[in-house]
């Protein structure tokens, strides 16, 4: 390992995580300890802070900051340092043009948000996050505070997706910080990661073709099934140092300078993989250069976030059956628990400000016996645990939810996709949205979808295929979906509820009101997918265009649906040439009148803008 003294002591961050008027929570990296705090600019605070050891030259904090004699202001912007003892650091490169200092506004009195979902570095896409830093910088400019809150709704790393050259910068990162590891895993993998390069999934734990169902293809064609469902698991992680230098690695631009990753070598491969090796290490140039704007960003913006399949594994919890397989297996269900234990780490605690999670905080700690990680005890904790979603009491009040954890299981069927939250979430979910007019829920995945998409997936379902094309829609399951819509066909529901989706990597907007009824209330479903990943434009023009076709307003089609008591208005983009459906990669922008939709825009990674048109339909 390189001598602390050589490494820079920030590593990553600051980011501020959750900010409110009794407190702000910010998180970052160095590589040495200390009693850090934050101070702001003309207010008195203390701090609590909290750190974590993940490495001889890894430490992850938390300050809270937290008001003296009254609470923080809302609504406008506050400037912040962050401070060693007695020196302050230097976060020059975090602010913006012609500000000393980066500064962030506690919401309130929501009137923009950025949204988005599913960053995938090695994708060819351009980060969007880079735009959305743009686009801050130049509201910054013209006096405006610029978006009051960064929501990312999912796969903010891709855990199972990993380029070839991403896992030997994994590699070095775990070397050059000397992150401590776990014990081996029994996978008989090679001992060094040039080694494993695209060849993982061969290592992965499989299902014996012997010990399948009869009634299955695989049974008949002698062959083993994979726990980890992943179509791209060449290079899936597996340890948990591995997943802590992921996440490193995705927010942080000076690691990728300390491994000098220009410099890495393509090992011996074979053509196709050489290849491969080369157009994925000139996507990750190309995110890593873009990552100093996007910690500016993160440094300016109450940013929280939500886990989705990706963070852990591609269709992490899809079906019981799923389920099954991978927990009953030691190995499998000690790689899938690495991914909840990072996303806890580096994502989890500061969507709360460690209110409910930093309650394991202790137990964590305890894990490590001073050489390895030993998560035993731990993984019953984080398994266990309850409280990975969350709310803010704005206006709107935002409720975000886990639809990871608290699945509705089909007990009749394992292979049946199931939903998305169970009937005690469904509950909760119901008594947050009631004596609210104005509501924002942020669901990973939409609730409204594209019909033709959900009529496709079904057919795969019904051949017993649901993990083939991610049969993760909320109508996919009959009870969640009856318990949802009925929830939103009730009279005392908000009037105005915005439903803020991404995973499905094309971007849409939808209004949805009851078809019966004398409630007026009105629901928007915005997705916004992904920052860096795209639909195929080619495919997803076709389905925009069958999906018109078969699904239009008079088609008898839409009575076979199962929300088909909601009127679902499709709502185009403006300019030329119009359509539903956007691939391109962007990250959203909503802005609000009062609580209301205002309007509904795409910030495209190459800073161009498109918006939907709210009263087309």
């Amino acid at each position: 390992m390189t001598g602390v003294s050589n490494l820079p002591q920030l590593i990553m961050g600051p980011m501020v995580r959750r900010a409110d008027p009794h407190q702000v929570c910010f998180q970052f990296v160095t590589t040495r300890n200390s009693d850090y705090r934050i101070e702001f600019e003309g207010l008195e605070s203390t701090c609590q802070h909290e750190v974590i050891q993940l490495g001889e030259a890894l430490f992850l904090h938390y300050v809270i900051a937290l008001p003296i004699s009254q609470p923080f202001g809302v609504d406008s912007l506050i400037y912040y340092s962050l401070h060693d003892r007695d020196k302050s650091l230097d976060l020059s490169a975090f602010c913006y043009e012609r500000a000393d200092f980066p500064a962030f506004v506690i919401p309130n009195r929501l009137d923009k948000i950025l949204h988005g979902s599913c960053r995938n570095p090695h994708h060819p896409a351009k980060d969007s996050l880079v735009a959305a830093d743009t686009w801050q910088n130049e509201q910054r400019q013209s006096l405006n505070a610029g978006a009051d809150l960064l929501l990312l709704s999912g796969d903010q790393v891709y855990a199972d997706d990993v380029a070839g050259p991403m896992l030997l910068a994994i590699e070095k990162i775990i070397t050059l910080f000397g992150i401590f590891k776990e014990p081996p895993l029994k996978l008989n993998l090679p001992a060094c990661f040039s080694e494993q390069l695209y060849s993982r999934h061969l290592y992965l734990p499989k299902v014996p073709w012997q010990n399948r169902s009869k009634w299955g293809v695989g049974y008949w064609l002698k062959k083993d099934e994979p726990h980890f469902s992943s179509l791209k698991a060449e290079n899936h992680l597996v340890h948990f140092q591995e997943f802590i230098a992921l996440y490193i690695l995705n927010f942080s631009a000076v690691s990728w300078q300390l491994i000098d990753f220009a410099q890495t070598d393509c090992p011996t491969l074979p053509p196709k993989h050489a290849t491969q090796f080369q157009l994925e290490k000139d996507a990750l140039l190309g995110f890593a250069d873009g990552l100093n704007k996007t910690q500016r960003l993160f440094a300016n913006v109450s940013t929280l976030m939500m886990f989705d399949d990706h963070d852990v594994t591609d269709d992490w919890n899809l079906t019981a059956g799923w389920e099954h397989a991978i927990y009953q297996h030691p190995v499998s269900r000690r790689i899938v628990n690495n991914g909840l234990i990072s996303y806890w780490l580096m994502q989890g605690i500061g969507n709360d400000a460690g209110e409910k999670t930093l309650s394991l905080l202790s137990a964590f700690t305890k894990s490590f016996d001073g050489q390895t990680w030993q998560f035993k005890e731990f993984d019953k904790l984080i398994l266990n645990f309850n409280y990975w979603h969350y709310e803010l009491n704005t206006i709107p009040k935002v409720v975000v939810l886990d639809t990871r954890t608290h699945r509705w299981r089909n007990e009749q069927n394992f292979n049946e996709p199931s939903g998305l939250l169970d009937w005690e979430r469904l509950t909760e979910l119901e008594e947050s949205l009631l004596s609210h007019d104005k509501v924002i829920i942020v669901s990973p995945a939409p609730v409204f979808g594209v019909k033709s998409i959900e009529a496709i997936q079904a057919m795969f379902n019904f051949c017993g295929q649901p993990l083939l094309v991610d049969v993760e829609n909320w109508m996919a399951h009959e009870g969640s979906a009856k318990k949802l819509l009925d929830t939103f066909r009730r009279e005392d529901t908000p009037k105005e509820t915005l439903i803020l989706s991404g995973d499905v990597h094309y971007s849409f907007c939808f209004s949805v009101q009851k078809r019966f009824g004398k409630h007026k209330n009105r629901i928007w479903q915005l997705t916004a997918s992904g920052i860096k990943n795209e639909f195929p434009r080619k495919l997803i023009n076709v389905l925009d265009k069958l999906d018109s076709i078969l699904y239009a307003p008079k088609s008898p089609l839409n009575f076979f649906t199962k929300r088909w008591q909601m009127e679902v208005d499709k709502h185009q983009t403006k300019g030329d040439g119009q359509k539903y459906l956007v691939s391109n990669a962007a990250i959203s922008l909503i802005e609000l009148n009062d609580g209301l939709l205002a309007k509904y825009e795409l910030i495209h990674a190459d800073n161009q803008i498109t918006e939907f048109d709210l009263n087309d339909h």
